[in-house]
């Protein structure tokens, strides 16, 4: 995967920047943008809806999908728009032939 990749992570006390997951993208050099993040106040009634739907997901042992598993579907969707997409146009190109051979 080439690209832009935006991945949240933390800053320990000592500087370094800790990452929950690989970044996926091919060896290289890279820039790197870091921006702190807003911390929502405890009792934020949204925050402790989500934290509810993660603490009961957690709990259910979900695993949410990875990165490359998204990815993949994606991949499999596009085609198979594409696909339908292609039958349209074939479709309307035979309505269309058909026309002009009547008329």
């Amino acid at each position: 995967m080439s690209g832009t990749v935006v991945i949240q992570g933390v800053v320990n006390p000592d500087g370094t920047l800790e990452l929950p997951e690989k970044v996926n993208l091919p060896a290289g050099r890279v820039q790197v943008t870091v921006a702190p993040l807003p911390e929502l106040p405890k009792d934020d009634p949204f925050w402790q809806m989500m934290q509810r739907i993660w603490d009961g997901q957690k709990a259910r042992g979900h695993v949410p999908r990875s990165s490359d598993e998204v990815e993949a579907e994606r991949r499999a969707l596009r085609e198979e728009w594409e696909e339908r997409m292609q039958t349209i146009e074939h479709v309307q190109a035979e309505a269309r032939r058909l026309r002009e051979r009547r008329g």
